[in-house]
């Protein structure tokens, strides 16, 4: 029975083997790549991307002559005329130089002329023209252009900035579900432990060795067990659910499982290097200076509109009461417009002034992340420090209540010890390893919080950095 009580506190602490054997980083690199293929979230940052690339392309098509063809047809009755009494002005001296002719024994040579009605809006028009449209001189065009291309690296860098929002949190989610899968391993364990320990008590009890009480305490110990086994089962489901919600996956879908006991511990720089790195490097930095850019150039738009424009206009169709071409009826004509606004009642002074007030919030838009930047650098620094000192402490604090187990064990078989003490003693193991179990996954957490802090780190699909997007 020693041998046996023995064997199994051994396989107590001994997690069973995973059945994959790729490492943590290997896995989770694999997840994150799918998060980013498949996440609803990245995919809308992804249009707005595209609806800011259009709007970059329809500001410089302001640049290229605009060509377009109108043709007009209408039907008009009725109308403002100008009527002409030509006929009552000159018939009477027409009558009167006839009769003279008369007179002398000539034919009369003037005939008589009705009364004029002249339409100044003809019953059938028609007017079909190609029109040229190029702007030669427009301050206001160049400065769109900047503000959009900013605009478009502004949605850009914000694309980066939720990319490493989604790598940091599939990583820690799915470290969180590897702690969740240990915590149950070792309960299960435990249970069995338990179980294997009712029923030793209970043969002692059965041959007179040991009260009732300890055996009522022992199946106390395992309704207990199966109880947290239940809780630890839930919080496995969540974190599974949560990481497949990022790859946007049915909640169900089993995880691989991965070896984490071997992870390396790569964030090993100084602190002013990792404050620096993260100012260099995260995107929402990177975002607001790209938006205080568009804001400069939307006070140069706003100024623009004051500034003296130029712009060419050549017509050449066909007009007239038919469609007809040739001599009478083609038209051709060009224009130089010039455009220059004097005065608008203060409405282009009032754009300069929202731009302007526009890029001073950015900038204090911009320092007030830095700062945020640089607190979450530090706190994350700080948690990583607590959690690799935390990692050795908790190793320590297994060994000792392994041990610990073992001594109660013997001392339990042995009848110098009470069956609460042992259970104690158990207890004590399996919060230890429970411990050491939650550290190493904590620790694993903090360097990706770290890493998110810094902006370090290579997306596995886009392969850059915020830098690095220019359009």
């Amino acid at each position: 029975m020693r041998r046996l009580l023995v064997t199994t506190a051994a396989l107590l602490w001994v997690l069973p083997a995973q059945t994959a054997t790729r490492p943590f980083e290997s896995v989770v690199q694999q997840y994150i790549a799918q998060a980013l293929d498949s996440n609803l979230g990245l995919q809308g940052q992804d249009l707005q991307v595209e609806r800011s690339a259009a709007a970059l392309d329809a500001a410089k098509a302001r640049f290229w002559p605009e060509l377009s063809l109108t043709a007009r047809y209408s039907l008009a009755q009725g109308g403002r005329t100008l009527d002409f009494p030509i006929g009552q002005l000159i018939n009477p001296a027409y009558q009167t130089l006839n009769q003279l002719l008369v007179a002398q024994g000539q034919p009369a040579r003037f005939g008589t002329l009705p009364d004029q009605s002249i339409a100044f809006q003809r019953e059938h028009e028609q007017d079909t023209r190609i029109s040229l449209r190029q702007p030669l001189y427009q301050p206001a065009i160049p400065a769109a252009v900047a503000a959009q291309r900013e605009l478009l690296s502004s949605e850009q860098y914000a694309r980066v900035a939720l990319a490493r929002q989604l790598q940091r949190d599939v990583t820690i989610g799915y470290a969180g579900w590897l702690m969740a899968l240990g915590n149950e391993q070792i309960v299960r364990s435990s249970s069995q432990l338990l179980d294997e320990n009712l029923r030793v008590v209970s043969s002692l009890h059965a041959n007179g060795l040991i009260t009732q009480d300890q055996v009522l305490r022992a199946q106390a110990e395992q309704l207990a067990v199966q109880q947290q086994l239940g809780a630890v089962r839930g919080a496995v489901a969540q974190a599974r659910s949560y990481v497949n919600f990022l790859m946007n996956r049915p909640l169900d879908t089993p995880l691989e499982q991965a070896d984490a006991a071997n992870t390396p511990d790569s964030t090993s720089q100084p602190e002013p290097q990792l404050r620096d790195a993260a100012l260099q490097n995260r995107a929402e930095l990177a975002q607001l200076d790209a938006l205080g850019k568009a804001a400069d150039a939307q006070l140069r738009i706003a100024r623009a509109a004051l500034a003296p424009q130029l712009a060419l206009g050549v017509d050449a169709g066909t007009q007239g009461e038919q469609y007809r071409l040739g001599s009478g009826y083609n038209f051709v004509s060009a224009s130089l417009v010039l455009s220059w606004k004097f005065f608008d009642g203060g409405a282009s002074r009032a754009a300069a002034d929202e731009a302007r007030i526009a890029g001073r919030r950015t900038a204090v838009a911009r320092q007030a992340t830095a700062q945020r930047v640089a607190l979450e650098v530090q706190q994350a620094i700080d948690a990583l420090a607590v959690a690799r000192d935390a990692l050795s402490t908790a190793a320590a604090r297994q060994q000792a209540a392994d041990a610990a187990l073992r001594i109660a064990g013997r001392k339990r078989d042995e009848g110098s010890i009470s069956q609460v003490e042992f259970l104690d003693a158990r207890t004590a193991a399996t919060a230890a390893h429970q411990g050491l179990n939650t550290t190493r996954f904590e620790l694993l957490q903090r360097t990706a919080e770290l890493d998110y802090a810094t902006g370090s780190g290579e997306l596995p699909l886009l392969r850059t950095t915020a830098k690095d997007l220019l359009p």
